[in-house]
Parts: structure tokens; C-alpha cells; sequence
């Protein structure tokens, strides 16, 4: 009998013990869900500062999100008013209701931010160079998906907040020549915000969205494993010797090929091919010894990454509850308007001017951060070769940044400029 259970085991589980250094690399090679990393990853890049765990804690937050949010579909009903009647139990009458749309609604915001950050990293550390440029297409794609996700979500707690948040947002983008329009009333299913609105933006939010992302975060972690990524295979050619001296008139002789001697202690195999690296190449026992096992070393390191980042979200759930304003009315525009925090740059731009605002500038920041591992030529990776390049980035940042700020705790009724202290009651217009 025990035979007969073991090899229903053995079936399932192709691997040595964990006890084995040949166990530990087959849990990565032979695992589905594993095998996005490499069976050893060199010490230097499990260190903190190395990425700081932004793809990581992203991708947790993610999960977060796909976790909390099928519980909340099992409560929610995307129907105006019962949409509004159903976050109101799930504030008042649900068990544990809102700490559940907290964790929702935190951990969508701290996906934006993470996103963001984590494209700020990769490119001040120039790890969108060749051969990892189509990957960094991949990210920004990723980022725009990410907004996309949270800003349908946005409207289907359906209360003031969220419509006339949606409703701004909407209008910023059919600001776009030709398409503009068509494209808004196909979102919205009209030319208001109204329950076909929130029916497509549901569909958007729990199917359409999220299913682009999780293809696209598939292919983002099997390119970072293919390009290279945080373990890229360390090779080394050995050094010539010295050339010997010659008579002048005796026959040229090339110089031997030396290889690094491999240690006797240990065990050596071809675990993967890497394009571009010539074939008389070969790992140094030195290089070969700073590098570990990604069981347990990497693992357990992801596994606090994602403890402390669960933990982060519950402890903020706990404290600010997501807010819950009145029941969505069209009659009622509150003053001011604003869209959604990470479209607030837009609104800013779209008060002065509305081409630059709903057209030139967001299609020009989609076109550049697509552009940018295309149009730099430099094959530098360090920063004291790359200035201008950091600094315009830079620049990017700091301006799209001042007015998020502006937007969010400057502009008061009729987007007039006030100060950040002053309480701003809202009115009507």
C-alpha cells in the first residue's frame, strides 16, 4: 500500500528530496508555477536595493486585488441604484464589509504607485538596454492596463465621487481628434454616465482588464527570465597568456584556448542556452560560488516580501476605511469636479488648455516611454554616462508629479487656485 501511494506521489512530484542539491534544482525546472526562475541566482541580486522587490510587491498587490475583489463580486450587483444599496451592506451588514473594500481600494492605489515606481527603477538603473528593450514595451503596457483597471473600478461604488470622477475622466478623453468621441460613447454606452456605463466598466474591471494583465505579466516574467533578468548567467573567458617571444623568421603559432578549471568537489551541467555567448566560454569555480540555490534563498525572500506587503495593506485597511460618499446624482455636480487622482495631471493641462491637455500630452508620454529603449543608443548602463537621458526622465517625472499635486490639493470651487490649508466645502454649480 505504501508503494502504491508513493507512486502516486512520485506521479505528481518528478523531483529528488529538497535534501539534495539536485532536488532543489528540479523543484524550480519541473514546477509549472516555478519555472519563471532559475535553479541558482547569484547573492547580489537577492539584496534589497538591487530591485528593492518593486515587480514583486506589484505583483502581490495584484493578487490582493484578484482576492479581495472576487469576494466583493459575490455581495455586488452592477445595477444603479442596487449598486449603491449593495456597498451600503457591505459597509453596514456584511462581516468584515470595509475592511474588504479598504483592502480593495488601498491595494489598487498602491498598485499604481508601484507600477510607477518600479518603471522609474528600471530605467534609472538602464535595464530597459538590449537585450531587454521589447520587455520594457511590455511593462508600459502593463502601467496603462493598471490605470485602466483602477479607473473602471473607480465607478462602481456609484456614489458622487465616483460618477462625477468617471464623468471628468470620460471627458478628458474624448478630447481626441476623430476618435475621441466615438470612443467615449462606446465606453460610457452613451453620452452620459448611466447604467450601461457601469455595466461595461464592470465587465472591463472583473473579466476584460484583468485577464489582459495576467497575460501580459506572463509574458513580462518569462522575458525577464529569457533576457537575463536578476540571474543572468555568469560567463567568463579565461584570459591569454602572455605571448612568448618569437625568433624573427620561426612560424607563428597561435595561442591555446584556456579554460577555467572546474572544481573536482562539484557538479557542472548546461541548465539553459543563452543567445550570444560563444560556446568556448565557460563558468570560473569563483563565479560559480557566489551564486545560491533559488530554494530557499529566493523563495523565502518573495515569501516576506509578500507577508510585509499583505500586512502593509491590512494594517492601512484597518485605519482609513474607503470612502462612501451619497448616492450618485447627475443633478448634483460637486465643485469642483475632479478625476481620479493619477488623471489629475490631465485635468490640470485640460484647465488651460484642452488639445494639450486631452490629446498632445498623453499621446506624447505614451509614444516616448514606448520609444525610449529605441531611441537611446547609448550602451552604457552608468549613470555618469547616461545625464541627459536621467535628467530629461527626471524632469518627466517632477513636472507630471507637480501636477498631480496642484490638482489634488490646490484647486478648489471653480478649479480656482487655493491654498492646501484651507478647508474647501463643496457646493453646486
Amino acid at each position: 500500500m505504501m508503494n502504491f501511494f508513493r507512486e502516486i506521489w512520485q506521479s505528481i512530484v518528478r523531483r529528488d528530496p529538497l535534501s539534495t542539491d539536485k532536488g532543489k534544482s528540479e523543484l524550480v525546472f519541473l514546477n509549472v508555477w516555478l519555472h519563471i526562475h532559475p535553479a541558482k541566482v547569484k547573492m547580489e541580486n537577492l539584496k534589497f536595493r538591487h530591485s528593492f522587490y518593486l515587480g514583486f510587491i506589484t505583483f502581490f498587490l495584484f493578487l490582493i486585488l484578484v482576492t479581495t475583489g472576487i469576494v466583493l463580486m459575490v455581495y455586488y450587483r452592477p445595477f444603479p441604484p442596487q449598486a449603491y444599496q449593495d456597498m451600503k451592506d457591505l459597509e453596514f451588514v456584511v462581516f468584515m464589509g470595509p475592511f474588504l473594500r479598504a483592502m480593495h481600494r488601498w491595494a489598487a492605489h498602491a498598485m499604481v504607485v508601484c507600477v510607477f515606481l518600479h518603471m522609474c527603477r528600471v530605467f534609472y538603473t538602464g535595464s530597459y538596454k538590449k537585450p531587454r528593450q521589447f520587455n520594457w514595451v511590455v511593462g508600459v503596457f502593463l502601467l496603462l492596463l493598471t490605470l485602466g483597471l483602477s479607473f473602471t473600478g473607480y465607478l462602481l461604488p456609484w456614489d458622487q465621487l465616483a460618477y462625477w470622477a468617471i464623468t471628468v475622466g470620460s471627458n478628458i478623453g474624448s478630447y481626441a481628434p476623430l476618435v475621441g468621441g466615438q470612443l467615449r460613447e462606446w465606453l460610457l454606452g452613451g453620452h452620459s454616465v448611466g447604467e450601461a456605463a457601469l455595466v461595461r466598466f464592470y465587465v472591463l474591471h472583473v473579466a476584460v482588464l484583468p485577464a489582459a494583465i495576467i497575460l501580459l505579466t506572463i509574458v513580462h516574467f518569462w522575458r525577464v527570465r529569457k533576457d537575463g533578468g536578476l540571474s543572468r548567467p555568469v560567463w567568463k573567458i579565461a584570459p591569454p597568456k602572455p605571448e612568448p617571444l618569437v625568433t624573427i623568421g620561426a612560424p607563428a603559432v597561435a595561442a591555446p584556448l584556456i579554460a577555467s578549471t572546474a572544481s573536482s568537489t562539484k557538479t557542472y551541467g548546461l541548465m539553459e542556452v543563452v543567445t550570444g555567448k560563444p560556446i568556448f566560454e565557460t563558468i570560473t569555480p569563483e563565479e560559480e560560488e557566489d551564486t545560491v540555490f533559488s530554494y530557499p534563498y529566493a523563495f523565502v525572500r518573495e515569501a516576506v516580501a509578500l507577508m510585509i506587503t499583505v500586512t502593509g495593506i491590512m494594517m492601512i485597511s484597518l485605519f482609513f476605511h474607503a470612502p462612501l460618499e451619497e448616492l450618485a446624482n447627475p443633478a448634483k455636480t460637486p465643485n469642483p469636479a475632479k478625476a481620479p487622482w493619477y488623471f489629475l495631471g490631465l485635468q490640470e493641462l485640460v484647465s488651460h488648455s484642452a488639445i494639450l491637455g486631452g490629446v498632445v500630452a498623453p499621446a506624447l508620454m505614451v509614444l516616448a516611454l514606448l520609444a525610449i529603449p529605441y531611441i537611446d543608443r547609448n550602451p552604457s548602463r552608468r549613470p555618469g554616462d547616461r545625464k541627459w537621458a536621467i535628467w530629461l526622465f527626471t524632469i518627466f517625472v517632477v513636472i507630471n508629479l507637480a501636477l498631480i499635486v496642484v490638482g489634488t490639493f490646490f484647486r478648489g470651487p471653480g478649479w480656482a487656485l487655493v491654498p492646501p490649508w484651507v478647508h474647501v466645502v463643496g457646493g453646486t454649480e
